[in-house]
């Protein structure tokens, strides 16, 4: 960046709630706000269309090809996610917008929550707290068995580096780990399978972690979990669309799979209320990586890529738009 101009625009796009990005960004760029605005969207972007270079995408907001069309100046999204679902990648390339996303900014936190959520699911640990804090423990006794975690078979879907710090946190259990990936990993160490139906009906486990594309919309259906079978748990950790979320609400009433553990879900924040009465399903409110490094490290990569971007450097975390 030239130290004799003045620093490029950049369209801070979040919800109110994420504002742990302003600060950073505002020592090196000029800061637009959306959340802030007390116009409409549209009649906001005409007035500073012809200046906004950069767009940083918090929380998930949709960046549709309507919103692009108001920007004409406009050369780089920054997404502080991993998926870019959101996004319209394909008007993106036809713009010649680069695209960056998190990177591996909280693959470590992500990975450690899903850990979490399989032990929680395999050993009833939040359907335990509750027995205990009802009273039942002392009026009706002894709580019901568990699963055993050590030795599972887990399946990953989506082997990238959330797949495989899963991976390795789950080695010194002893389970037994295969992956189902959009190719396979030649350096992996892990058994592969090209379809993740075979991956379902060889696995005590799924973990989904790949990304949301139309390739893997529902990849997780019912004849999926059917394979699973009626002792097999999902845990999610991915984007709520990965799975066919009514037919698994009824594959776990109906006994079809034995649990979840879901830190995404379709329609967010809608949770199908059903599943609220599950002891067999653990929820969160897609919480993977909500952890005070984790938005350091995101706000840091963001902050690196328009750096990088604006002084004609490598990006940290491009996103291949083919």
């Amino acid at each position: 960046m030239s130290e004799s101009s003045d620093p490029p625009l950049v369209l801070l796009h979040r919800l109110p709630s994420f504002n742990y990005f302003d600060e950073n960004l505002s020592r090196d760029f000029r800061i637009l706000n959306t959340d802030t605005l007390s116009e409409p969207l549209p009649i906001f972007l005409s007035r500073h269309a012809a200046s906004i270079r950069a767009i940083v995408s918090v929380g998930g907001l949709s960046i549709t090809s309507e919103l692009i069309s108001h920007l004409p100046s406009l050369q780089i999204l920054v997404c502080t996610s991993v998926g870019v679902d959101h996004v319209d990648l394909a008007e993106c390339k036809r713009r010649g917008i680069a695209v960056t996303n998190a990177g591996n900014a909280f693959s470590d936190d992500v990975a450690d929550f899903a850990v979490g959520l399989l032990i929680s699911v395999l050993r009833r640990i939040p359907a335990a707290d509750r027995y205990v804090r009802s009273g039942n423990w002392e009026n009706l006794g002894d709580f019901q068995l568990g699963s055993k975690v050590s030795g599972k078979r887990v399946g990953i879907v989506g082997l990238g580096s959330i797949g495989s710090f899963i991976a390795k946190r789950l080695e010194p259990f002893g389970c037994i780990i295969s992956y189902n990936s959009r190719s396979q990993k030649q350096s992996s160490p892990y058994q592969y399978y090209s379809d993740i139906l075979s991956l379902a009906a060889n696995n005590d486990v799924l973990v989904l972690c790949c990304s949301l594309t139309d390739q893997t919309h529902h990849i997780v259906n019912r004849e999926v979990m059917e394979s699973l079978g009626k002792d097999g748990v999902i845990i999610n950790v991915g984007r709520g669309k990965l799975i066919d979320e009514k037919e698994m609400v009824k594959c776990l009433i109906e006994g079809v799979i034995g649990g979840a553990g879901l830190d995404v879900f379709e329609d967010e924040p809608e949770v199908p209320e059903v599943l609220f009465g599950l002891d067999n399903v653990v929820l969160s409110p897609h919480a993977a990586m909500a952890t005070p490094g984790s938005v350091n490290n995101v706000a840091e990569v963001a902050l690196a890529n328009l750096k990088a971007f604006f002084s004609n450097q490598p990006l940290i975390s491009p996103v291949q738009l083919d």
